[in-house]
């Protein structure tokens, strides 16, 4: 990681989560080199929790990434340039069931310190270790969009995670 990516504070990171998140999209990744899967995610934030910087994001327990979730302690948040819609495209409609999603969409997979992977092509690397999770309760829902969401009734579930270490590509990278 350190030979492509500089260490960077998430407390300096200056970009519009909504945006990063909701617009661009990020490659959730949760498993190790040896066995991991990428999902790509629309949904998501980034923030403060226990005055910690957190992320939390949202995996069906029908995906493939959440086995990989439910078994390790980390998991990594990658950024992409525009450049990389189609990789992006590729992880969040096929399952890693049917083929390494990674190599299919040509990405370079790369450990970070906590052994998660991220992408050497990525631009900004989030690395988490989970510290919260729930199921989302249809009950405890308070807007109609909960009908239109799930019509499968398959319900997230949230993860939090603290970010234990932030990655940026250096400008001229």
């Amino acid at each position: 990681m350190k030979t492509l990516f500089q260490p960077v504070d998430p407390v300096l990171i200056h970009e519009n989560t909504f945006r990063l998140i909701g617009k661009d999209w990020m490659l959730v990744t949760a498993g190790t080199m040896a066995a991991f899967n990428p999902m790509t995610a629309s949904w998501g934030g980034l923030g403060v929790l226990w005055h910690r910087p957190v992320c939390f994001c949202f995996i069906r327990p029908t995906r493939h990434t959440f086995g990989f979730m439910e078994r390790g302690a980390h998991f990594t948040l990658s950024f992409f340039e525009e450049q990389y819609r189609e990789a992006l495209n590729l992880c969040g409609t096929r399952s890693g069931r049917e083929l390494d999603k990674a190599s299919a969409a040509g990405l370079t997979p790369l450990a970070g310190p906590t052994g998660a992977v991220a992408f050497a092509e990525a631009r900004l690397v989030l690395e988490c270790r989970k510290i919260y999770f729930q199921d989302l309760d249809p009950a405890r829902f308070l807007d109609s969009a909960i009908e239109e969401n799930y019509p499968e009734k398959d319900y997230h579930r949230c993860y939090v995670g603290e970010i234990v270490h932030g990655w940026m590509k250096p400008p001229s990278a």
